[in-house]
């Protein structure tokens, strides 16, 4: 299988050709860090979620199998489905697990880059073990590549570890929203155990129990955890740092701190009622305050439950079930071996054009500021202002450009339809960002982003190189 060539401006300007895999753009603050040894490196190195670094290049997949839940979340509601939406729940249509299997075939075909296979919903894969575990025998069976991975409230987990480390799933993560059953009163309508359903206090301390003996659980079984909570103002906000210590001391790997979603629209309790979800500059705060000890992943796109593709792309609608039933599976491992190994030669070609690149000098009271990002993918700033419905936030001070956030927007270029509405959703998701990094940007977008005070820079070369360079500039023009 021949590779698309793609160009890269490395940072003394030559071109180098290099061959990634066609498509471009669930972790930690940075890609791997020296204490980790190889072979963790490698268990995480081609998983999206795992790894900041790996997101930008391998995608993930999830199926709908698991349509039954144990417990009530009052940010939950997975009756509302939107094929626009993104969000952790919902889904377009359940599938068995024959149909899942067949779908994961067929996508990891079309899609090779594709290197995780998650149950996630839209229920508890853990409610529904039947059926999440005959899913996952199928494809470790036909695909033994792809990485399976399972998501839960942990409720059950205790029960099941011994069938997980069996079918060598080695990355589980447990959404774990408090320690403090009072707290938990407030997040969860209700709890459903051993056939009974409990509420309020005694319900909460019931599933918080059953979450740390099952991450402990996981710790003894050598399988990777991530721990997803979710951020409510006001309810666990200033105790997400109780959070994170409970779970680093048992054991997990990575903490991803996400915002509440309360939409009214969506129908949830949270949103019905008026609970808001965290700003971008709070959410920062409270992942800042976590992350001394342990890794966070800042990357999330609190996926659907049936998302395909790489993060911040979604192309479930490309294989919805009338279409790939009626595709004929094309996985091949070698084709598969092929592509992978175009995308490291790639990220070779990004790291040693990393290593090239020359710091600013700095001093003690050199000021961090945040620039924006529009990229496909593969740690460049590769594409244009008005093709992108995300920026990636980039944190700057001279000698380090940290990723800390994205933000979604309206696409700019919209064949002209609102484009006055949408520039000014843009500008209100970057008005803390000192400049936007893009391939290419038009006149009018560019003078409104200058008079909000946001500057432009028109590249195509590494996220870091075009990063810094816009930083000493800006440096020298404002101290």
């Amino acid at each position: 299988m021949t590779l698309p060539a793609t160009k890269l401006i490395t940072s003394d300007h030559q071109e180098s050709i290099i061959t990634p895999a066609k498509s471009g753009n669930c972790g930690c603050d940075s890609s791997t860090t020296p204490e980790m040894d190889e072979k963790l490196i490698e268990r995480i190195a081609k998983h999206p979620c795992y790894s900041e670094e790996a997101h930008h290049h391998y995608a993930r997949m999830h199926v709908a199998v698991a349509p039954a839940c144990n417990i009530q979340c009052n940010y939950c509601n997975r009756k509302y489905d939107c094929a626009n939406e993104s969000r952790p729940g919902v889904v377009s249509e359940l599938l068995t697990p024959e149909e899942a299997a067949h779908k994961v075939l067929v996508i990891a075909g079309k899609i090779p880059q594709m290197t995780v296979l998650g149950v996630a919903g839209p229920g508890d894969p853990l409610a529904n073990p039947e059926k999440t575990f005959r899913t996952f025998e199928l494809i470790a069976d036909k695909a033994p590549d792809i990485k399976l991975c399972l998501s839960t409230n942990g409720l059950m987990l205790t029960e099941y570890v011994d069938r997980i480390k069996q079918l060598n799933i080695d990355h589980v993560t447990i959404t774990l929203n408090t320690i403090d059953p009072e707290i938990g009163a407030q997040i969860y309508s209700w709890v459903h155990y051993k056939r009974k359903r409990y509420r309020g206090v005694e319900g909460a301390k019931i599933l918080l129990e059953k979450q740390l003996e099952g991450l402990q659980a996981l710790k003894e079984a050598d399988i990777l955890c991530k721990v997803n909570s979710v951020m409510i103002p006001g309810i666990n906000d200033k105790h997400l740092v109780e959070v994170n210590k409970a779970i680093r001391e048992r054991g997990a790997f990575l903490h991803n701190i996400m915002p509440l979603i309360s939409a009214p629209e969506h129908g949830t309790h949270f949103g019905l009622t008026g609970q808001r979800g965290p700003t971008g500059k709070e959410l920062k705060e409270v992942q800042d305050n976590c992350s001394g000890n342990m890794k966070m992943m800042r990357h999330c796109r609190q996926c659907r439950a049936d998302a395909v593709g790489l993060l911040g792309e979604d192309r479930s609608q490309e294989f919805t079930k009338d279409k790939f039933l009626e595709m004929s599976p094309e996985y091949n491992l070698e084709t598969r071996q092929e592509v992978h190994e175009g995308i490291e030669k790639f990220r070779e070609e990004i790291k040693a054009a990393k290593a090239k690149v020359q710091t600013g000098k700095t001093s003690a009271n050199s000021p961090k500021i945040l620039v924006a990002v529009a990229t496909k993918g593969g740690g460049l700033v590769n594409q244009h202002f008005g093709h992108a419905k995300e920026f990636q936030v980039y944190e700057v001070d001279g000698k380090e450009v940290k990723f800390v956030s994205h933000r979604k927007i309206d696409q700019y270029c919209q064949g002209g339809y609102s484009e006055e509405a949408t520039a000014d959703n843009i500008m209100k998701a970057i008005a803390d960002c000192k400049a936007v990094l893009v391939s290419k940007i038009g006149n009018c977008p560019k003078e409104k982003l200058h008079e909000a005070g946001i500057q432009t820079v028109e590249a195509y070369d590494v996220i870091e190189k075009v990063a810094l360079e816009f930083y000493e500039q800006y440096v020298t023009a404002n101290w």
